[in-house]
């Protein structure tokens, strides 16, 4: 970026989104009363800009619109221009996405939207080519159209914004405990047979392009798999994951997954890489290694945690967000390869091998260019380590080129997700490196986001920790040191998952409906506050919050957790029988309600051999409902999270498993034996 430009009020920012258009000749501010006030005092309506930094069609819109001198005189003369980074303010960009949905029947970014001065909402797009084109209105047209009703038609348009603000609120608060009644369990054969419809059995994955990978429907299908034995729901999940695997949506020279897929056979991805995809899928890939013990999905999810460890970790030990689709201001530029490069660097006889299994051609399957892929191949055992070799080079050669844009924020939620999966690694693949990586960025976010107050933050950058956590982020956190307690068996990663899951209750908490609001109690009052369950690109923290609630509950004996959980099953319980397949993380926490859980509480004198087999015993296979519980003498501050510990004991000195399961709890074991053929039943 030239500094012979003037900066604008976003050079003062931690956001890197915001940062990027510092130096625009738009007047922009960042979302603040200094904004809305000059808004009120001019009597201009507001051009609100909401995107994140690897957005593709936001760098886009930037480059024809927002660095345009005309178009920036226009904004300038006639309206406050305000950029939000929707990572950093999900409950801003939440509220006017449903705006743009209601308004169009879409949405995305860039999000476009203009408003009063008192935030009132009246049009609404997404991205908007400078000058009008094939039948789309340019930002030009848009914004001297609006101008013009702004300054001579206020009353519709003030009419037109009382009309969006009662729709957006009647859809929030459709839903009361009174009009629902009791969800079916017959819901999840429902949820089953709409994936089974919509699943593509050639290349995997659930619908048409663009293909998401969405791996919470893969959660769901492996535990309703596990409760009923219905093979094709595994088949789907080996698929999809087989299939996302080969296609061009992984990136098999440096590993990681990207956003989506923009072909129906998992091709030619949209380039940009995000943590949170990377944080799911390995827990799917682990899950599916558990459920068929399969090496090559274990394979893949140690290829996610080389590539987040190498180039998504910070220093001190946060996972950065994401990295960008473009490179020198080209798509994918950095990902993609031509045939005669990667002769050059292979020699012509290790390429032509390499080639045929990557399906590497002259002509390309990318503008001209290779984007490679497995899609065709399968590489056999005895050239594992000749591919891994040409990788290893093509990775080298590589990593010279201008790497994409990273945005290095680090992000509570997100973070929470990547704690949970190296969290999990850690105790499936008996790997210490990602459970202490998952540690590591525990203690981050206890030391760095959590204000004096006790406060739980969302965003951490440059040093600086900034804005009131959203219900995703304490629901993503909690889960994640959910996971990090039944790996390591630390009391304290139990002690402050219980103590966050009382700070959300009271902060987050709908005492006369239920649920829980996406923002809390004490953060900016918006114009609405909406709860969500929809599981989108990532779960809601609803349905993740609920699944805690009754792991926790289960785990300690505090069985208000679970009267929450039911609650929230109830409240929402219209929107799941509406369309099942869009809350399959709901329904993978209401199939653990329902799944007669094992407890399982070991108990030791000191750690030994037994011990650790013990241990391996509840880690080895896929039991997505079985939770357990270490004691020992190095564990002693389990008594206070945990009362009821003090009546387990060793017998005769002997590592002892308590199984309880269905509010029944069989006698202690101490064979091993005889303890894994209990988990097995």
């Amino acid at each position: 970026m030239s500094t012979n430009k003037q900066a604008n009020r976003l050079i003062h920012e931690k956001s890197p989104y915001l940062l990027q258009h510092a130096y625009n000749p738009v007047d922009w501010f960042p979302w603040s009363d200094e904004a809305f006030e000059k808004a009120k005092s001019e009597d201009k309506p507001i051009f609100l800009s909401i995107g994140y930094s690897t957005c593709h069609w936001c760098h886009v819109m930037e480059r024809e619109s927002f660095e345009d001198e005309e178009i920036a005189d226009i904004l300038n003369k006639n309206f406050i221009s305000i950029k939000v980074d929707r990572e950093e303010r999900p409950d801003i960009d939440s509220i006017y996405m449903s705006v743009c949905q209601a308004l169009t029947g879409h949405g995305g970014w860039p999000l476009t939207v203009f408003m009063t001065p008192d935030k009132m909402p009246f049009f609404a797009g997404t991205y908007f080519p400078k000058n009008d084109r094939m039948g789309m209105s340019g930002l030009s047209t848009i914004l001297n159209s609006v101008n013009h009703a702004w300054l001579n038609n206020r009353e519709a348009i003030l009419h037109s914004c009382s009309r969006i603000l009662d729709a957006i609120k009647d859809s929030i608060e459709e839903e009361t405990p009174d009009s629902i009644g009791k969800i079916s369990e017959d819901i999840f054969d429902e949820a089953f047979s709409q994936f089974r419809y919509d699943f593509d059995s050639i290349h995997g994955g659930f619908g048409n392009a663009p293909k998401f990978p969405t791996p919470h429907n893969l959660f769901f299908l492996l535990r309703y798999w596990y409760n009923t034995k219905d093979e094709y729901a595994l088949l789907m999940v080996e698929k999809t994951l087989e299939s996302m695997y080969k296609g061009g949506i992984y990136d098999h020279i440096g590993f990681g997954f990207s956003r989506y897929s923009t072909d129906g056979k998992w091709l030619v991805p949209h380039f940009e890489k995000m943590l949170y995809d990377n944080a799911l899928l390995a827990i799917a890939y682990l899950e599916a290694f558990q459920a068929t013990k399969k090496k090559k999905y274990a394979e893949i999810a140690q290829q996610i945690f080389t590539y987040v460890l190498r180039d998504m970790t910070s220093p001190e030990g946060g996972f950065y967000s994401a990295e960008d689709a473009d490179s020198e201001g080209e798509e994918g530029k950095f990902y993609i390869w031509s045939k005669k490069e990667i002769q050059d660097i292979l020699g012509d006889k290790d390429s032509e091998k390499y080639c045929s299994y990557y399906n590497i051609t002259d002509e390309g399957n990318f503008e001209g260019f290779n984007i490679l892929n497995l899609i065709n191949s399968d590489i056999p055992d005895e050239d594992k380590d000749f591919v891994e070799l040409c990788r290893n080079k093509l990775f080298e050669y590589r990593n010279k080129r201008i790497h994409p844009h990273k945005d290095d924020k680090i992000l509570t939620s997100w973070n929470g997700l990547m704690i949970a999966a190296m969290a999990i690694g850690g105790r499936v693949l008996q790997n210490e490196v990602y459970s202490h990586a998952a540690e590591k960025a525990a203690e981050f976010i206890l030391s760095r986001l959590i204000r004096e107050d006790g406060r739980l933050l969302a965003r951490y950058r440059d040093g600086d920790a900034a804005y009131p956590a959203y219900v995703d982020d304490y629901a993503f956190f909690i889960w994640g040191l959910i996971e990090l307690y039944e790996t390591t068996y630390k009391p304290k990663y139990l002690k402050k998952s219980i103590a966050l899951n009382h700070d959300m209750t009271k902060l987050f908490w709908d005492d006369k409906s239920g649920g829980l609001f996406l923002y809390g109690s004490d953060s900016e009052q918006l114009i609405t506050r909406p709860k969500e369950l929809y599981d989108g690109a990532t779960p809601s923290g609803n349905s993740v919050a609920a699944l805690n609630f009754i792991r926790l509950a289960r785990m300690t004996g505090q069985h208000e957790f679970e009267e929450k959980a039911y609650k929230m099953f109830t409240l929402f319980g219209s929107s799941v029988q509406r369309m099942a397949r869009g809350y399959a993380f709901s329904l993978t926490a209401m199939l653990f309600s329902i799944s007669k859980p094992k407890e399982v509480v070991v108990v030791a004198n000191s750690n030994n051999t037994d011990t650790e087999n013990m241990l391996n015993i509840i880690r080895e296979d896929f039991r997505p409902f079985t939770m357990s519980i270490f004691y020992s003498d190095k564990f002693k501050g389990l008594k206070e999270l945990v009362p009821l510990i003090e009546n387990y004991k060793p017998i005769e000195g002997r590592t002892t498993a308590y199984v309880c399961e269905n509010f029944a709890c069989q006698a202690p074991i101490t064979d091993i034996k005889e303890f894994r053929e209990i988990l097995q039943k």
